[in-house]
């Protein structure tokens, strides 16, 4: 089989385009999955806290959470699933988590200093 130069020059445009191709896409791909890192990704359940509890800015009757040290909000968490903080719902939605989930999702808040109230 004889090759002549411009299929041999064909054939490299195209290795060159598959190769940027999958360059690009893994850099695409790693950079997406480094946005994803826990910290960024509520746990499940954390995400619907911002129903009733909003950012500090437009905070209401119901009080801003994001920002505010771990162990208080997982303290208040477990309080209301004991029965020992009164509430309207909250203490239904706490008994729905584990110890582990109540961690889990009071770390990320507290994480959530973007949505924090500012001194």
């Amino acid at each position: 089989m004889r090759l002549d130069a411009s299929r041999s020059d064909s054939r490299c445009f195209w290795l060159w385009v598959c190769g940027t191709a999958t360059a690009a896409l893994l850099m695409i791909t790693s950079s997406a999955a480094a946005d994803s890192s826990p910290s960024k990704l509520p746990p499940s359940g954390a995400a619907s806290c911002s129903g009733c509890h909003a950012p500090a800015a437009v905070a209401g009757t119901v009080p801003a959470i994001a920002g505010l040290p771990a162990q208080e909000i997982a303290a208040a968490m477990m309080a209301f699933r004991a029965d020992q903080r009164p509430s309207t719902v909250m203490n239904r939605i706490a008994k729905g988590f584990t110890d582990e989930e109540i961690r889990a999702i009071a770390d990320w808040l507290a994480s959530r200093q973007d949505q924090a109230a500012k001194p």
